[in-house]
């Protein structure tokens, strides 16, 4: 959806055009809280209260938006570096789909069921999103990506994360060092 959902009835109007199952999250937190999966109208009116109460109570805000609910997900996140000169490399991608409660257990690379083609457009996608920001450093952009390898961008994260040990065995190259130049602006 685009924006805030302010009642049930807007819920289930923006789910019937997207299409079930859909996810009701929160808008201000992250780590799993405030948010219910639905499969249907009847679940979903359930959903979006429980999801507001618990954004309020967790974050003190319960504001929520609908998405589609991808099915067997897989979470994939592409490192890249970009200098102040309009130079841009990714590292590849890593897989973080082990997760307990939203939140990353394990990190392997590379993603063990993405093909090649998917990869390169992944990677490609992730390269064009940080340049045309005109952003430069670290940074992580992240993607679900379905059984049927259509991936959907989450969020970038513009910073160093710590995940960062495995794209640097995977890849041979220290991000950090790579962030400190490019800071210094010697890349």
């Amino acid at each position: 959806c685009e924006g805030e959902i302010k009642d049930e009835k807007e819920a289930i109007k923006i789910a019937n055009q997207i299409g079930y199952p859909v996810i009701v999250k929160s808008a201000a937190g992250g780590g799993g809280r405030g948010m219910r999966q639905a499969h249907n109208d009847i679940s979903l009116r359930s959903a979006f209260n429980a999801a507001r109460t618990e954004a309020k109570a967790a974050f003190n805000n319960d504001t929520v938006y609908v998405e589609k609910f991808i099915v067997e997900p897989r979470h994939v996140e592409v490192q890249i570096m970009a200098d102040q000169f309009g130079h841009a490399v990714h590292f590849y991608e890593r897989d973080c789909s082990v997760q307990r409660r939203h939140q990353k257990m394990i990190e392997e690379s590379p993603c063990p069921v993405l093909d090649e083609k998917t990869r390169e457009r992944l990677c490609t996608d992730a390269l064009h999103l940080i340049q045309e920001a005109g952003y430069y450093s670290a940074a992580t952009v992240e993607f679900l990506v379905d059984r049927d390898q259509n991936y959907y961008f989450i969020e970038s994260n513009t910073r160093i994360q710590v995940e960062h040990p495995v794209t640097e065995m995977v890849t041979d190259q220290d991000l950090i060092k790579w962030q400190l130049k490019i800071a210094s602006k010697h890349t």
